[in-house]
């Protein structure tokens, strides 16, 4: 499938290993940088998806996401990311990603706003679950441009990943993402909240995110996924 993410903001926590080993498939081990764990929320907007050489259909093919991921490694130590949740607000969307990438969707009440001095105001609330009356909320807007990533730096860790991780009644799956490097810039952040954490069950960390990036944009092809 082809994809374009939009206005993608990386909120980065550091959290103890053996907190998210606890979280993980048996087939999967925490990544680590330098000896420390992270897990990161991403609010985003996802444009002009389609299967490859197909038109894009007007009101499924864009929709917004925000998601909860850690980084890991396979046994044949193939780094990639894992998703404890992926909110969206197209019903579609939600229903194939859970039935043909097993992945975690779950629908919400989501809206994004864009005012004059280009902030973006993201919020999302879950419709489907016990936890409905928790909102996440984030006030963003893009800064300066940053230097492309070097693979030995902590921000190329957190963002270029191009395997994600799944687990279906077959067992664990893989599927691959190509991009070209993102193009990143230090966000204006006036608001966040690490609720997601705690709908996923983590503790709420009592802090501001430890690493923040933004990308503004990066065109993708999604591949169908194969055995781990």
């Amino acid at each position: 499938m082809s994809q374009q993410w939009t206005d993608l903001l990386f909120l980065h926590w550091e959290y103890p290993v053996d907190e998210i080993q606890r979280t993980l498939p048996l087939d999967l081990k925490v990544d680590t940088f330098e000896g420390k764990a992270y897990v990161g929320i991403v609010p985003f907007f996802m444009q002009n998806i389609r299967p490859r050489f197909c038109p894009i259909v007007p009101g499924i093919s864009s929709f917004l996401e925000l998601n909860l991921r850690t980084y890991v490694r396979d046994r044949s130590g193939n780094p990639g990311v894992w998703f404890y949740s992926l909110d969206a607000n197209q019903r579609l969307a939600v229903a194939i990603a859970r039935r043909f990438f097993h992945l975690p969707y779950v629908f919400a009440d989501m809206s994004a706003e864009r005012s004059s001095d280009g902030t973006i105001h993201y919020r999302s609330r879950r419709k489907e679950n016990a936890d409905r009356s928790t909102v996440c909320s984030f006030e963003y807007a893009a800064g300066p441009s940053v230097p492309e990533p070097e693979p030995s730096s902590l921000e190329f860790f957190l963002v270029e990943r191009y395997i994600l991780f799944s687990l279906s009644p077959r067992g664990l799956m893989r599927g691959k993402v190509w991009h070209k490097p993102y193009g990143l810039c230090q966000p204006k952040l006036n608001a966040w909240d690490a609720n997601l954490c705690q709908l996923n069950g983590f503790a709420q960390p009592m802090r501001s995110p430890d690493h923040v990036l933004m990308s503004p944009r990066v065109d993708v092809q999604v591949f169908s996924l194969e055995r781990a």
